[in-house]
Protein backbone atom coordinates (compact mmCIF):
# COMPACT_ATOMS: atom_id res chain seq x y z
CA UNK A 1 0.00 0.00 0.00
CA UNK A 2 1.51 3.67 -0.84
CA UNK A 3 2.01 5.56 2.56
CA UNK A 4 -0.43 8.40 0.70
CA UNK A 5 -3.09 5.78 1.35
CA UNK A 6 -2.20 5.23 4.92
CA UNK A 7 -2.03 8.86 5.37
CA UNK A 8 -5.74 9.05 4.06
CA UNK A 9 -6.90 5.93 6.55
CA UNK A 10 -5.33 8.67 9.22
CA UNK A 11 -7.71 11.46 7.84
CA UNK A 12 -11.01 9.39 8.54
CA UNK A 13 -11.28 10.66 11.40
CA UNK A 14 -10.73 14.43 13.10
CA UNK A 15 -7.13 13.72 15.09
CA UNK A 16 -3.41 14.15 14.39
CA UNK A 17 -1.81 12.19 12.05
CA UNK A 18 1.42 13.00 13.86
CA UNK A 19 1.60 9.60 15.21
CA UNK A 20 1.43 7.83 11.90
CA UNK A 21 3.54 10.57 10.75
CA UNK A 22 6.55 9.90 12.59
CA UNK A 23 6.28 6.24 11.47
CA UNK A 24 6.35 7.04 7.63
CA UNK A 25 9.07 9.11 8.35
CA UNK A 26 11.28 6.92 10.53
CA UNK A 27 10.36 3.74 8.30
CA UNK A 28 11.16 6.01 4.94
CA UNK A 29 13.84 7.75 6.08
CA UNK A 30 15.79 6.06 8.91
CA UNK A 31 18.75 8.11 9.13
CA UNK A 32 16.35 10.78 11.01
CA UNK A 33 16.90 8.18 13.84
CA UNK A 34 20.09 7.67 13.37
CA UNK A 35 20.99 11.23 13.03
CA UNK A 36 19.34 12.86 15.62
CA UNK A 37 17.18 14.47 13.00
CA UNK A 38 13.89 14.23 14.55
CA UNK A 39 14.37 18.29 14.84
CA UNK A 40 11.63 20.35 12.22
CA UNK A 41 14.52 22.61 12.34
CA UNK A 42 16.88 20.21 10.41
CA UNK A 43 16.62 18.65 6.94
CA UNK A 44 18.43 15.96 5.55
CA UNK A 45 19.79 15.27 2.29
CA UNK A 46 19.47 11.83 0.97
CA UNK A 47 19.12 10.01 -2.30
CA UNK A 48 18.73 12.17 -5.52
CA UNK A 49 19.33 14.90 -3.25
CA UNK A 50 22.24 14.24 -2.41
CA UNK A 51 23.85 14.68 -6.21
CA UNK A 52 21.64 17.66 -6.83
CA UNK A 53 21.98 21.55 -5.90
CA UNK A 54 21.28 22.35 -2.79
CA UNK A 55 20.13 25.63 -0.98
CA UNK A 56 20.23 25.49 3.13
CA UNK A 57 17.06 27.35 4.64
CA UNK A 58 15.33 26.48 7.69
CA UNK A 59 11.82 26.21 9.09
CA UNK A 60 10.79 28.91 11.34
CA UNK A 61 7.67 28.04 13.55
CA UNK A 62 4.86 30.63 13.43
CA UNK A 63 1.71 28.76 14.48
CA UNK A 64 0.79 25.48 16.36
CA UNK A 65 -2.18 23.53 17.26
CA UNK A 66 -4.05 23.75 14.52
CA UNK A 67 -5.15 20.17 13.01
CA UNK A 68 -5.00 18.58 10.26
CA UNK A 69 -4.23 22.23 7.69
CA UNK A 70 -5.39 21.92 3.96
CA UNK A 71 -5.11 26.33 3.04
CA UNK A 72 -3.64 28.91 4.37
CA UNK A 73 -4.49 32.61 2.72
CA UNK A 74 -3.31 35.77 4.25
CA UNK A 75 -5.42 38.29 4.52
CA UNK A 76 -5.02 41.85 3.52
CA UNK A 77 -2.69 43.72 4.96
CA UNK A 78 -0.87 40.73 5.77
CA UNK A 79 -0.29 40.52 9.38
CA UNK A 80 -3.07 37.86 9.56
CA UNK A 81 -4.14 34.37 8.30
CA UNK A 82 -7.03 32.61 7.97
CA UNK A 83 -6.21 28.65 7.97
CA UNK A 84 -8.76 26.21 6.56
CA UNK A 85 -9.08 23.05 8.88
CA UNK A 86 -10.08 19.66 6.94
CA UNK A 87 -12.69 19.49 9.70
CA UNK A 88 -14.23 22.32 8.53
CA UNK A 89 -13.01 25.08 10.96
CA UNK A 90 -11.27 28.23 9.84
CA UNK A 91 -9.12 29.69 11.94
CA UNK A 92 -7.85 33.71 12.29
CA UNK A 93 -4.04 33.22 13.19
CA UNK A 94 -1.53 36.36 13.96
CA UNK A 95 1.76 36.11 11.97
CA UNK A 96 3.71 37.63 14.68
CA UNK A 97 2.57 35.87 17.84
CA UNK A 98 1.04 32.73 16.61
CA UNK A 99 -2.40 33.40 18.55
CA UNK A 100 -5.32 31.65 17.07
CA UNK A 101 -8.82 32.29 17.04
CA UNK A 102 -12.24 30.51 15.57
CA UNK A 103 -13.73 32.13 13.65
CA UNK A 104 -15.79 30.67 11.21
CA UNK A 105 -17.22 26.88 10.76
CA UNK A 106 -18.15 24.57 8.06
CA UNK A 107 -20.63 21.79 7.81
CA UNK A 108 -18.73 19.65 5.86
CA UNK A 109 -18.10 15.97 5.08
CA UNK A 110 -14.70 14.38 6.28
CA UNK A 111 -14.50 10.89 4.76
CA UNK A 112 -10.99 9.92 3.30
CA UNK A 113 -9.70 12.90 1.08
CA UNK A 114 -13.11 14.89 1.81
CA UNK A 115 -13.47 18.57 3.74
CA UNK A 116 -12.66 22.61 3.78
CA UNK A 117 -10.21 21.64 1.09
CA UNK A 118 -9.94 25.81 0.23
CA UNK A 119 -10.55 29.20 0.35
CA UNK A 120 -9.79 32.61 -1.65
CA UNK A 121 -10.64 35.74 -0.58
CA UNK A 122 -12.10 38.49 -3.19
CA UNK A 123 -9.54 41.20 -4.47
CA UNK A 124 -12.03 43.38 -3.36
CA UNK A 125 -12.16 41.39 0.09
CA UNK A 126 -11.42 44.66 2.45
CA UNK A 127 -13.74 46.58 1.62
CA UNK A 128 -16.65 43.90 -0.11
CA UNK A 129 -16.25 41.13 2.57
CA UNK A 130 -16.80 37.96 -0.34
CA UNK A 131 -15.19 35.09 0.97
CA UNK A 132 -14.82 31.96 -1.39
CA UNK A 133 -14.52 28.36 0.11
CA UNK A 134 -14.84 24.71 -1.65
CA UNK A 135 -15.73 22.18 0.39
CA UNK A 136 -17.32 18.50 0.52
CA UNK A 137 -20.52 18.09 1.88
CA UNK A 138 -23.75 15.51 1.25
CA UNK A 139 -27.03 16.27 -0.50
CA UNK A 140 -29.07 13.89 -0.40
CA UNK A 141 -27.14 11.04 0.10
CA UNK A 142 -24.78 11.52 -2.53
CA UNK A 143 -21.26 13.29 -2.15
CA UNK A 144 -20.54 16.27 -3.66
CA UNK A 145 -17.92 19.23 -4.03
CA UNK A 146 -19.64 22.47 -3.58
CA UNK A 147 -17.90 26.05 -4.34
CA UNK A 148 -19.68 28.78 -2.83
CA UNK A 149 -19.59 32.39 -1.78
CA UNK A 150 -20.17 33.69 1.73
CA UNK A 151 -20.17 36.99 2.69
CA UNK A 152 -18.48 38.33 5.67
CA UNK A 153 -19.87 41.16 7.62
CA UNK A 154 -16.45 42.94 9.65
CA UNK A 155 -13.54 42.15 6.67
CA UNK A 156 -11.60 44.30 8.64
CA UNK A 157 -12.17 42.91 12.09
CA UNK A 158 -12.35 39.17 11.26
CA UNK A 159 -12.24 37.91 14.95
CA UNK A 160 -15.43 39.51 15.67
CA UNK A 161 -16.70 39.10 12.20
CA UNK A 162 -19.75 36.80 11.00
CA UNK A 163 -20.44 34.92 8.22
CA UNK A 164 -23.77 35.06 6.38
CA UNK A 165 -25.46 34.94 2.92
CA UNK A 166 -24.10 31.76 1.51
CA UNK A 167 -24.14 31.12 -2.47
CA UNK A 168 -23.97 28.30 -4.26
CA UNK A 169 -21.98 28.48 -7.31
CA UNK A 170 -21.19 25.11 -8.55
CA UNK A 171 -21.63 21.62 -7.01
CA UNK A 172 -20.24 18.68 -8.80
CA UNK A 173 -21.23 15.11 -7.88
CA UNK A 174 -18.83 13.12 -6.42
CA UNK A 175 -18.05 9.35 -7.39
CA UNK A 176 -15.76 8.68 -4.77
CA UNK A 177 -14.26 9.85 -2.04
CA UNK A 178 -11.04 11.02 -3.48
CA UNK A 179 -9.29 13.07 -6.10
CA UNK A 180 -11.54 15.82 -4.33
CA UNK A 181 -8.87 18.42 -5.55
CA UNK A 182 -10.25 21.49 -3.48
CA UNK A 183 -8.43 24.65 -4.61
CA UNK A 184 -10.13 27.97 -5.71
CA UNK A 185 -8.08 30.71 -6.22
CA UNK A 186 -7.88 34.59 -8.00
CA UNK A 187 -5.82 34.91 -10.86
CA UNK A 188 -4.43 37.59 -11.90
CA UNK A 189 -6.82 38.48 -14.55
CA UNK A 190 -9.32 38.69 -11.56
CA UNK A 191 -11.44 35.49 -12.38
CA UNK A 192 -11.65 32.58 -10.04
CA UNK A 193 -10.02 29.40 -11.13
CA UNK A 194 -11.35 25.85 -9.41
CA UNK A 195 -9.04 22.93 -9.37
CA UNK A 196 -10.93 19.65 -9.79
CA UNK A 197 -9.43 16.24 -9.32
CA UNK A 198 -11.10 13.00 -11.97
CA UNK A 199 -13.03 11.85 -8.95
CA UNK A 200 -11.25 8.89 -7.74
CA UNK A 201 -10.76 5.78 -7.36
CA UNK A 202 -7.90 5.15 -9.15
CA UNK A 203 -6.26 4.74 -12.76
CA UNK A 204 -9.37 7.39 -13.37
CA UNK A 205 -11.93 4.07 -13.95
CA UNK A 206 -15.02 6.77 -15.15
CA UNK A 207 -12.24 8.36 -17.70
CA UNK A 208 -13.19 11.77 -16.45
CA UNK A 209 -9.95 13.08 -17.44
CA UNK A 210 -10.08 12.83 -20.91
CA UNK A 211 -14.45 13.96 -21.09
CA UNK A 212 -15.12 17.01 -21.82
CA UNK A 213 -18.42 16.79 -20.85
CA UNK A 214 -17.80 16.86 -17.06
CA UNK A 215 -16.12 19.30 -14.73
CA UNK A 216 -14.05 16.22 -13.24
CA UNK A 217 -10.60 16.56 -14.26
CA UNK A 218 -10.11 20.09 -15.30
CA UNK A 219 -8.99 23.23 -14.41
CA UNK A 220 -12.08 25.93 -14.85
CA UNK A 221 -12.04 29.84 -15.03
CA UNK A 222 -15.12 31.51 -13.70
CA UNK A 223 -16.35 35.05 -13.42
CA UNK A 224 -18.06 35.71 -10.12
CA UNK A 225 -18.51 39.09 -10.62
CA UNK A 226 -21.41 39.00 -13.26
CA UNK A 227 -24.45 36.71 -13.59
CA UNK A 228 -25.30 34.24 -16.25
CA UNK A 229 -29.34 33.73 -16.35
CA UNK A 230 -28.85 29.56 -16.62
CA UNK A 231 -25.74 29.93 -13.87
CA UNK A 232 -25.05 32.28 -10.76
CA UNK A 233 -21.69 33.41 -12.17
CA UNK A 234 -20.70 34.33 -15.98
CA UNK A 235 -18.19 32.49 -18.07
CA UNK A 236 -15.45 34.75 -19.68
CA UNK A 237 -15.24 35.60 -22.98
CA UNK A 238 -11.67 34.13 -23.96
CA UNK A 239 -12.20 31.06 -22.31
CA UNK A 240 -10.96 28.16 -24.83
CA UNK A 241 -13.65 26.25 -24.86
CA UNK A 242 -16.76 28.33 -25.40
CA UNK A 243 -17.63 27.45 -28.62
CA UNK A 244 -16.24 23.79 -28.69
CA UNK A 245 -19.30 21.88 -29.18
CA UNK A 246 -19.46 18.71 -26.16
CA UNK A 247 -16.93 20.87 -23.77
CA UNK A 248 -18.47 22.44 -21.47
CA UNK A 249 -17.62 26.29 -21.05
CA UNK A 250 -15.85 27.04 -17.34
CA UNK A 251 -12.93 24.50 -18.72
CA UNK A 252 -9.39 26.02 -18.57
CA UNK A 253 -8.11 23.15 -19.51
CA UNK A 254 -8.70 19.45 -18.84
CA UNK A 255 -6.78 15.87 -18.42
CA UNK A 256 -5.84 16.63 -14.92
CA UNK A 257 -5.50 13.78 -12.35
CA UNK A 258 -5.52 15.61 -8.53
CA UNK A 259 -4.72 19.64 -8.82
CA UNK A 260 -4.68 20.29 -5.37
CA UNK A 261 -2.61 23.28 -5.60
CA UNK A 262 -1.48 25.61 -7.91
CA UNK A 263 -0.80 29.67 -8.38
CA UNK A 264 0.39 32.00 -10.71
CA UNK A 265 3.48 32.82 -11.20
CA UNK A 266 4.30 36.50 -11.88
CA UNK A 267 3.95 36.98 -15.72
CA UNK A 268 0.48 35.47 -14.55
CA UNK A 269 0.93 32.09 -15.73
CA UNK A 270 -1.39 29.31 -14.06
CA UNK A 271 1.58 26.60 -12.72
CA UNK A 272 -0.20 23.67 -11.44
CA UNK A 273 0.82 20.47 -9.67
CA UNK A 274 -0.73 17.69 -10.32
CA UNK A 275 -0.57 14.55 -7.74
CA UNK A 276 0.36 11.26 -9.88
CA UNK A 277 -0.95 7.15 -10.04
CA UNK A 278 2.16 4.92 -9.35
CA UNK A 279 5.29 6.45 -10.76
CA UNK A 280 5.34 10.10 -11.10
CA UNK A 281 4.35 13.74 -9.93
CA UNK A 282 4.53 16.66 -12.02
CA UNK A 283 4.75 20.33 -12.50
CA UNK A 284 2.66 21.92 -15.24
CA UNK A 285 2.61 25.34 -16.59
CA UNK A 286 -1.26 25.44 -18.04
CA UNK A 287 -2.03 27.34 -21.12
CA UNK A 288 -5.94 28.14 -22.10
CA UNK A 289 -7.15 25.08 -23.84
CA UNK A 290 -3.84 22.45 -22.44
CA UNK A 291 -4.90 18.81 -22.40
CA UNK A 292 -2.84 16.97 -19.31
CA UNK A 293 -3.20 14.15 -20.39
CA UNK A 294 -4.33 11.94 -17.84
CA UNK A 295 -5.12 8.71 -17.92
CA UNK A 296 -3.59 8.87 -21.36
CA UNK A 297 -0.34 9.89 -19.50
CA UNK A 298 0.87 10.13 -16.03
CA UNK A 299 3.57 13.19 -16.43
CA UNK A 300 4.84 12.60 -19.55
CA UNK A 301 5.01 8.47 -19.36
CA UNK A 302 2.16 6.10 -21.06
CA UNK A 303 -0.46 5.17 -18.49
CA UNK A 304 -3.21 3.37 -20.91
CA UNK A 305 -1.83 1.75 -23.19
CA UNK A 306 1.67 1.20 -21.03
CA UNK A 307 3.16 1.59 -24.03
CA UNK A 308 3.01 3.36 -27.61
CA UNK A 309 -0.03 5.63 -26.52
CA UNK A 310 -1.35 8.67 -28.26
CA UNK A 311 0.99 11.88 -27.53
CA UNK A 312 -0.46 14.49 -29.85
CA UNK A 313 -2.30 17.19 -28.59
CA UNK A 314 -1.22 16.55 -24.91
CA UNK A 315 0.94 19.03 -22.88
CA UNK A 316 4.21 17.97 -21.27
CA UNK A 317 4.77 18.79 -17.63
CA UNK A 318 7.82 20.90 -17.33
CA UNK A 319 9.24 19.04 -14.52
CA UNK A 320 8.49 15.26 -12.82
CA UNK A 321 10.13 13.20 -10.35
CA UNK A 322 9.59 9.93 -9.26
CA UNK A 323 8.95 7.39 -6.45
CA UNK A 324 12.33 7.28 -4.91
CA UNK A 325 11.31 10.98 -4.40
CA UNK A 326 8.23 11.24 -3.15
CA UNK A 327 4.35 10.10 -3.69
CA UNK A 328 1.92 12.99 -3.76
CA UNK A 329 3.43 16.29 -4.87
CA UNK A 330 2.49 19.46 -2.97
CA UNK A 331 2.32 22.41 -5.42
CA UNK A 332 3.60 26.01 -4.12
CA UNK A 333 4.62 29.47 -5.40
CA UNK A 334 7.69 31.52 -7.04
CA UNK A 335 9.15 33.24 -4.36
CA UNK A 336 9.39 37.24 -4.47
CA UNK A 337 10.39 37.71 -0.80
CA UNK A 338 14.05 39.06 0.20
CA UNK A 339 14.83 36.70 3.28
CA UNK A 340 16.15 33.76 1.16
CA UNK A 341 17.96 35.59 -1.86
CA UNK A 342 19.07 32.23 -3.28
CA UNK A 343 15.47 31.50 -3.80
CA UNK A 344 14.31 34.29 -5.74
CA UNK A 345 12.08 34.35 -8.51
CA UNK A 346 12.25 29.95 -7.97
CA UNK A 347 8.63 28.00 -7.53
CA UNK A 348 8.96 26.08 -4.33
CA UNK A 349 7.21 22.52 -3.92
CA UNK A 350 6.94 19.92 -2.07
CA UNK A 351 5.93 16.18 -1.50
CA UNK A 352 3.18 15.56 1.24
CA UNK A 353 4.76 12.30 2.13
CA UNK A 354 8.36 12.33 2.14
CA UNK A 355 8.75 15.91 3.16
CA UNK A 356 11.22 17.27 0.64
CA UNK A 357 11.16 20.98 -0.68
CA UNK A 358 12.58 21.67 -3.81
CA UNK A 359 12.45 24.69 -5.95
CA UNK A 360 13.33 25.13 -9.82
CA UNK A 361 13.25 27.93 -11.94
CA UNK A 362 9.97 28.02 -14.18
CA UNK A 363 11.53 28.09 -18.00
CA UNK A 364 10.55 30.88 -20.22
CA UNK A 365 8.71 29.13 -22.95
CA UNK A 366 6.12 26.91 -21.37
CA UNK A 367 6.63 24.08 -23.26
CA UNK A 368 10.65 23.77 -22.50
CA UNK A 369 11.26 21.19 -19.58
CA UNK A 370 13.73 22.03 -16.42
CA UNK A 371 16.26 20.00 -16.16
CA UNK A 372 17.41 19.72 -12.41
CA UNK A 373 15.34 20.97 -9.19
CA UNK A 374 17.38 22.45 -5.97
CA UNK A 375 16.65 20.25 -3.01
CA UNK A 376 15.87 22.27 -0.04
CA UNK A 377 15.96 19.51 1.92
CA UNK A 378 13.44 16.26 3.36
CA UNK A 379 12.24 17.50 6.52
CA UNK A 380 9.94 15.62 9.13
CA UNK A 381 6.42 17.35 7.97
CA UNK A 382 3.62 16.70 6.02
CA UNK A 383 3.19 19.64 3.63
CA UNK A 384 -0.27 19.97 2.80
CA UNK A 385 -0.03 23.61 0.99
CA UNK A 386 1.70 26.55 0.95
CA UNK A 387 1.02 30.54 1.84
CA UNK A 388 3.00 33.76 0.18
CA UNK A 389 2.73 36.65 2.57
CA UNK A 390 2.42 40.56 1.17
CA UNK A 391 6.75 40.60 0.94
CA UNK A 392 7.28 37.54 -0.89
CA UNK A 393 7.88 35.22 1.96
CA UNK A 394 7.03 31.34 1.73
CA UNK A 395 5.20 29.78 4.69
CA UNK A 396 4.26 25.90 4.49
CA UNK A 397 2.06 23.84 6.49
CA UNK A 398 2.34 20.24 8.11
CA UNK A 399 -1.04 18.92 7.90
CA UNK A 400 0.16 16.09 10.66
CA UNK A 401 2.10 18.04 13.01
CA UNK A 402 -0.64 20.69 12.88
CA UNK A 403 2.24 23.89 12.63
CA UNK A 404 2.71 26.49 10.19
CA UNK A 405 6.64 27.79 9.14
CA UNK A 406 8.08 30.27 7.12
CA UNK A 407 10.87 29.30 5.14
CA UNK A 408 14.00 31.17 6.56
CA UNK A 409 17.78 31.42 5.61
CA UNK A 410 19.68 28.90 7.67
Amino acid sequence: MRFAHLLALCMLVSVSCAPLQRWIINLVSPEYAAEGAESEFSPIFVGPDENRERLAISLRRVATELPQITDVQFVPGGEEMLVATKGGQLFLVRRATGDKTPVFRFDVTTVSEQGLLGLALHPGFSSNGRLFVNYTTSVRGQDVSRVSEWRVDRPTDLASARLSDERVLMEVEQPYQNHNAGQVAFGPDGYLYIGWGDGGWRADPRGNGQNPATLLGSMLRIDVDEWATDRPYAIPRDNPFVERSGYRPEMFAIGLRNPWRFSFDSRGRLVVADVGQDLFEEVDIVLAGDNLGWNIREAAHCFEPPENCRTSGLTDPIYEYGREEGQSITGGFVYTGSRIPGLRNRYVFGDFVSGRLWAIELPENARDRVPAAVSLGKWPILPSTFARDPNGEIYVADFGGGAIYRLDPE
